[in-house]
């Protein structure tokens, strides 16, 4: 089997599914990617048995078809350091040597049997299928992904919930503290339908998307989803479970409002925590007449900050403390000029909305408070 291929085309896909590979593996055949040859096309495969991601690049010429597995790391690291040029494929099917030739040498090394490479699973007969622009589920991924959780003991609240309807798709995510909903009108499903995608196949997304056009069609049953892009198709394991009614935790109605540049408030937030307490990261908001005074202190080290930045606020005076790191997260997250901080009272949840939506979606952040000593 032989076959000629260009070195940076085969680089680039090695080197984007390369990441879905565990740097220890149950299986050692699981540290190789999978390449087979068909008809011209090389497809390639790389699994850490829950989750496979798959690519396939054309080759400049070919001769016969097959496939064999080769040790992923070997590969990339001898490829790495190959300027573009044709590389000259020449596998033995008997004895498994695999001889690649460039232009000033070869390298020379040994291939597995493919046969014990473990297989994607297939889709059910009940499987549902939804199709998403690329742009609109990196822009979903991207807002939600930084609140998923690491709880072993509420397994779901570890990925990102899509949670489809027949009117919109809304992705959800939380860690008990902070909440994301990122809801899109620009895609919908046929019928209701949901589920969990777990955090390493929605980072490999992240990777993925930026360098997509065109749609994502995404299927999916109750164990399994597979992601179908223009140079990628992905299949993983779903989290099984069910998800938190997040609705009933956003608070509805929130008569004080407060409007504020992004950049100011993050920048005046990360100057003011410095001087918070290392073990509660404890910021406390005091809002009044067009402006909110930021305020933190360590007690045990005798320091403190405060700063007041100007706002639109026009409620009563009231102040609610939260954890720094989460409310500068959050505020990272968002892309808006000037956002919305709505507050009902110190002890219920600060809900943080873009001033303005981007079109044909709906962003909402929430953040629970923290008791203020005073």
């Amino acid at each position: 089997m032989k076959f000629i291929v260009s070195s940076t085309a085969l680089f680039s896909h090695l080197q984007a599914i390369s990441r879905v590979i565990n740097s220890k593996n149950s299986l050692p055949i699981l540290d190789c990617f999978l390449m087979e040859l068909q008809d011209g096309t090389l497809n390639m495969t790389a699994s850490d048995s829950e989750t496979t991601l798959c690519t396939s690049v054309e080759t400049n010429e070919y001769e016969g078809d097959g496939r064999f597995a080769v040790s992923s790391k070997t590969l990339l690291e001898a490829l790495k350091e190959i300027p573009e040029q044709p590389l000259s494929f020449n596998i033995n099917p008997e004895s498994m040597e695999i001889t690649v030739n460039y232009q000033n040498g070869q390298y020379s090394m040994m291939g597995q049997n493919a046969d014990e490479y473990p297989q994607a699973q297939n889709l059910g007969a009940n499987a549902v299928s939804v199709t998403l622009g690329a742009d609109i589920l990196n822009t979903g991924v991207n807002r939600t992904f930084f609140a998923t959780a690491d709880d072993e003991l509420r397994p779901v609240m570890n990925g990102i919930y899509f949670d489809i309807t027949t009117d919109d798709i809304t992705l959800v995510a939380s860690d008990g503290h902070k909440l994301v909903r990122y809801k899109t009108y620009a895609a919908r499903g046929e019928e209701k339908a949901a589920f969990i995608l777990p955090k390493k196949p929605a980072n490999l997304l992240k990777s993925l998307l930026p360098k997509e056009q065109g749609d994502v069609q995404i299927g999916f049953d109750d164990r399994n989803a597979t992601f179908t892009l223009e140079n990628y198709r992905m299949v993983c394991r779903l989290i099984e479970g069910r998800y938190p009614n997040y609705n009933s935790v956003i608070p509805q109605n929130n008569p004080h409002k407060a409007t504020i540049d992004r950049a100011t408030f993050i920048s005046a937030l990360r100057r003011v925590s410095v001087f918070s307490s290392q073990s509660s990261s404890l910021i406390k908001l005091s809002l009044s007449e067009n402006q909110m005074k930021i305020s933190a202190q360590d007690i045990d080290f005798s320091t403190s900050a405060e700063e007041t930045v100007i706002c639109q606020y026009d409620g009563n005076a009231m102040s609610i403390g939260f954890k720094s790191s989460f409310l500068i997260d959050i505020l990272n997250n968002m892309a808006s000029q000037n956002v919305v901080v709505e507050l009902a009272d110190p002890s219920r949840a600060g809900v943080i909305i873009p001033e303005e939506q981007e079109e044909n979606e709906d962003l909402l952040m929430l953040l629970m408070p923290m008791m203020l000593n005073d």
